[in-house]
C-alpha cells in the first residue's frame, strides 16, 4: 500500500513539494528506462544499425542528470512566504 500523506496536500507545503518532485523524478527515470531498453532490445533483436538509439539514450541521460541535479542539489524547499505554521490557516 502506498504511503499516506498525513495532512491536506498543498503544493505550498515544502515537504509535499519535495516529495512530489522526487516522485515525478522517479516516474521520469522509469519512463526513460522503459523506452530506452525497448529501443535497444528491438535494435539488437532486428540486428539494425539505428543511429538514433545512441542519441536518444545520451540525450535522455543528460536530461535525467539535469533533472536529478535540480531536484537533489539546487531546489530550495524552504518556506518562501514567511509562514511557519503547518496548516497555513490564520488562528
Amino acid at each position: 500500500m502506498p504511503p499516506r500523506w498525513p495532512r491536506e496536500p498543498d503544493r505550498n507545503d515544502p515537504e509535499y513539494r519535495r516529495l512530489d518532485d522526487r516522485m515525478n523524478f522517479a516516474v521520469h527515470v522509469a519512463l526513460a528506462l522503459t523506452l530506452n531498453s525497448g529501443a535497444w532490445f528491438f535494435r539488437i533483436l532486428e540486428n539494425q544499425a539505428w543511429v538514433w538509439t545512441p542519441w536518444m539514450t545520451g540525450i535522455w541521460a543528460g536530461v535525467l542528470f539535469l533533472h536529478g541535479l535540480y531536484i537533489f542539489a539546487i531546489a530550495d524547499y524552504s518556506r518562501s512566504d514567511g509562514d511557519n505554521s503547518t496548516s497555513g490557516k490564520a488562528s
